[in-house]
Parts: C-alpha cells; sequence; structure tokens
C-alpha cells in the first residue's frame, strides 16, 4: 500500500518545468503537452509494474522530469483567454479539476490495487497481478492517458503566436472525423464562431481603436530567450510569493493531519503542561475520519473555486484578494494548535473552522498569484518559460516545506510545545507577504506586443522608434 500512496502523488508533480516550458515557446505548446502525456502514460505503467525500491524511485523520479504540463497547460489557458475580466473565471476551472482527480484518483487507485487479493474471484488467477500487485491502477489509468492523448491530438489547438498557422494533420483528421456529424448550418456557425474567437485571442487587451494602416505584425520564432527577459523585477516578486505559498500551503497539509490524530493530552493535572503555551495535545482522531474531513473539504473547494472566486475577484481585484490571502494564511496557521484547546462540544467545528479557512486563502492566493504571475510576463515569447519556472520553484517549495516543518513538529512534540511548528509556518507564511507589498498588478504582455508593432511602423513611416529599441524600453517603462 505504501507504493499506492506514492503513485497517488504522481500528478502533483511539475516535471523540469523550466526546460520544458522553455522548449514549448520554441516547438509549440502543443507537441510539448502530448509528449508529456505519452511520457506519463508509459513512465507510470512503469512505475507501477516495479519489483524494487530503486525501481521505484527511478520511475517517479522519471515520471516528474519528463512531464513539465502543468505550466504549459497554465501558459495556454492564458494564451486563449488573455482578456483580464474573464482570466478569474478561466484560471479557477484548472484548480477545480485537479481537486476532482484529488478526491477520486486515490479511491480509484485503492479499489484497484492489490487485486488478486482484494477480488480473488475476478484476478486470482493472474500470476502477473500476483506478481505486480499495482500494475492494474496505472494499466486502467493508461486507458484515460489514451483518451487524453487522442483528444489532444485530434482537437487541441496550438497557441504559440508563432506556431499558430502551421498545419496540423492531426486537427485535419479530427475535423475530417466529425464533419459527418454537423449539419451545413452548424459548420457555416462554427466557422464563423471561430474566425470571430481566433480574431479575439489575436487582439487582447489591445486598443480597440487600432488605425486601419496599422497591420497586425506576426511575432518571430524565439531563438534565444535571455533570463533578464523572464525574471523582471515583478516576475522575481511573484515567484518568491507563489513559491512560498504553495510550498508552506503543503506544509500545513502534510502536518494538519498528523496534529489531528496525535492523542489527546490531559491538560488540567499533567505537571508537563503550562497553559497556554506548554501543551502537546492533538484530537485523537481515527485516519477515517480525517479523510472525511479532506473529502468533505475538498468537495467544498470545487464549489468554492468556481461559483465564489471568479466574482469575488472580479470585485476587487487579483492583487488586493493576493494579499488578503496571503495576510490571512500566517493568522490561520497561527491560530492552529490553540484549537486543541476547545471545549468539547467546539473541537470538531474549530477544526473543521480552521481546514475551510485554510483551504479558502489558498483557493484564493495560488490561482491570483497565477494570474499575477502571466501578467508579469515580459513578452508572450517567454511566456511559457516563465510558467515553467513558476512550476519548478513550487515544486521545490512543496518538497522543502513539509520535510522541514515535518522535522520541526517532531522536535516539539518531544519537548512538550505542539505551538511551536506551527508559529513556525506563520513567522514563514508571513515573508510571502513581504514581496506582495511591491508587486503592481501589470497589464500583460499582449499591450507591450502591440505597442511594439504600432512603434515599428511608425519607424517604416519616418518617425523616430524601431522595434529593437521599443522592446527594449517597453520592459523598463512597465516596470
Amino acid at each position: 500500500m505504501g507504493r499506492h500512496r506514492l503513485r497517488g502523488r504522481v500528478r502533483d508533480s511539475g516535471g523540469d518545468g523550466s526546460a520544458w516550458g522553455a522548449l514549448s515557446d520554441r516547438i509549440g505548446r502543443k507537441p510539448v503537452i502530448i509528449s508529456g502525456q505519452i511520457f506519463t502514460m508509459l513512465l507510470s505503467i512503469m512505475f507501477g509494474m516495479s519489483s524494487s525500491l530503486s525501481m521505484v524511485l527511478v520511475s517517479r523520479a522519471l515520471i516528474g522530469f519528463m512531464n513539465g504540463n502543468v505550466g504549459i497547460i497554465r501558459t495556454m489557458v492564458a494564451e486563449i483567454v488573455p482578456q483580464r475580466e474573464l482570466q478569474p473565471r478561466a484560471f479557477s476551472i484548472m484548480p477545480m479539476v485537479w481537486t476532482i482527480g484529488s478526491i477520486f484518483g486515490p479511491a480509484f487507485g485503492g479499489a484497484l490495487a492489490r487485486p488478486a487479493e482484494k477480488h480473488p474471484n475476478l484476478f486470482g488467477g493472474s500470476e502477473f497481478l500476483k506478481r505486480y500487485p499495482f500494475a492494474l491502477p496505472n494499466l486502467v489509468s493508461a486507458c484515460f492517458f489514451i483518451v487524453g492523448i487522442t483528444t489532444g491530438i485530434l482537437f487541441l489547438k496550438e497557441t504559440l503566436a508563432t506556431k499558430k498557422d502551421r498545419y496540423d494533420p492531426g486537427l485535419v483528421l479530427g475535423q475530417a472525423l466529425i464533419e459527418p456529424c454537423t449539419s451545413r448550418r452548424k459548420r457555416e456557425l462554427g466557422s464563423k464562431l471561430e474566425n470571430e474567437d481566433d480574431d479575439e485571442e489575436q487582439t487582447p487587451l489591445l486598443a480597440e481603436d487600432r488605425p486601419a494602416s496599422i497591420k497586425p505584425k506576426r511575432l518571430k520564432p524565439v531563438t534565444q530567450t535571455k533570463w533578464s527577459q523572464i525574471f523582471t523585477p515583478q516576475s522575481t516578486l511573484v515567484l518568491i510569493s507563489y513559491t512560498l505559498v504553495s510550498g508552506l500551503g503543503m506544509a500545513f497539509d502534510s502536518v494538519f493531519p498528523v496534529f489531528l490524530h496525535w492523542p489527546v493530552q490531559d491538560l488540567e493535572n499533567n505537571p508537563d503542561v503550562e497553559l497556554p503555551f506548554k501543551f502537546a495535545s492533538g484530537f485523537g482522531i481515527d485516519a477515517q475520519t480525517i479523510g472525511l474531513f479532506y473529502t468533505i473539504s475538498g468537495i467544498a473547494g470545487m464549489f468554492i473555486q468556481f461559483l465564489f472566486f471568479p466574482p469575488i475577484v472580479q470585485r476587487f481585484g487579483v492583487l488586493r484578494c493576493f494579499r488578503v490571502a496571503a495576510l490571512s494564511m500566517p493568522i490561520i496557521f497561527f491560530l492552529t494548535p490553540f484549537i486543541a484547546l476547545t471545549p468539547e462540544p467546539f473541537r470538531i467545528p474549530s477544526v473543521l473552522l480552521i481546514l475551510f479557512a485554510k483551504l479558502g486563502s489558498v483557493i484564493f492566493a495560488i490561482p491570483c498569484c497565477t494570474i499575477l504571475l502571466t501578467n508579469s510576463a515580459s513578452s508572450v515569447t517567454v511566456l511559457g518559460t516563465l510558467n515553467g519556472v513558476a512550476t519548478s520553484v513550487s515544486a521545490l517549495g512543496r518538497a522543502a516545506g513539509p520535510a522541514l516543518i515535518g522535522t520541526v513538529f517532531s522536535w516539539g512534540i518531544e519537548r512538550g510545545y505542539v505551538i511551536i511548528p506551527w508559529w513556525l509556518l506563520s513567522a514563514l507564511t508571513l515573508t510571502s507577504v513581504i514581496p506582495a507589498i511591491w508587486i503592481v498588478e501589470q497589464d500583460g504582455p499582449y499591450r507591450e506586443v502591440e505597442e511594439e508593432e504600432e512603434e515599428e511602423v511608425q519607424g517604416e513611416n519616418g518617425s523616430v522608434g524601431t522595434y529593437g529599441a521599443v522592446d527594449a524600453s517597453n520592459g523598463a517603462n512597465r516596470r
């Protein structure tokens, strides 16, 4: 079962995000995403058929290394829906889908793991499943991968500006497959809507009163990306906040179940207890109940993400919502250990209150960070690389946070101070608020592209300014 639990975390990895993101800026988003799906499918099967610890570690590492789709998918969302008023809704869908997978994935894998033992009537005669008890969940998931890969090849459109117009045999085949099912009227309507959508995608956040003499300029393919284009002052601030929020949020999730399961301490007749600071009491809640709490919070998170996040962010703004969420997290972590001191009738409600408060903070902080990061990009040509870097650094935070807080939790419990890991977590999370103070919400790389195009046209007509000069000055002025 231990191997199965590790397998359940496969989808959490963002892979070598910066390398895959840079590659997607060169060759396009679609081929990188399809490749990542194929590699993940094959390596997941290898993972399920692992017969030694070294094979488990190697296959798991390769799964992370060969798939950087998280950052690229975020990039595609930004390119498909660049209108700022629609970004909260667009960026709320991906976390919601992720939550659905987090709820049903472990249950799905647990039901199919060790099938020869759990379902001897169906699989008891299979020597293969007896030898590889964790292969079946991965083989079944491979079927879902095949569906995703096929759908991507046939219907996923390239969003990278420099590769949009290239011939895609997959899309041609997909169109041929669905054409017999489409009436003539629907085809004409679909063609009209598609043309309108393409126009909107290519001219988002731009001045609507573009002079007729100015023609859109085709972006040049990326040849070499400078790190100065990626790590602009604003992008760096957002990356720091994103790393801290995601890493320390994961640290909370790794320690909070242990805190809930920790035995209840006698707080009244115990010489080792000196309230309100020295105590080491938990809740003594069994694993099944803790799992139920997280299932409830996951389902609630889907509704909050999809129903409440977009209108609230549109009402108050992305940056303001991020700052409030970032500031609320250290307060929540600071108060967490004291819920163990609440009277018996309020213990479970206090647990749910903390769990939902933390859930709400993360639901607002992470997507807001993603939107801020996307809009801080100096150019559309580095958007994939920037999101890849964000995936990599957040993965580093998610790895370091739980390891640090887990060690401190053990150290604090041994000395009778359960507050130590939570207060340390609170102090570290407070640092994410510091860069948020200097973050300035940007207009996105799309406005800059048009300014470069217009300035170049003016230069051709005899006015001052060239493409290279504007490219260099815009990045500085916008910061």
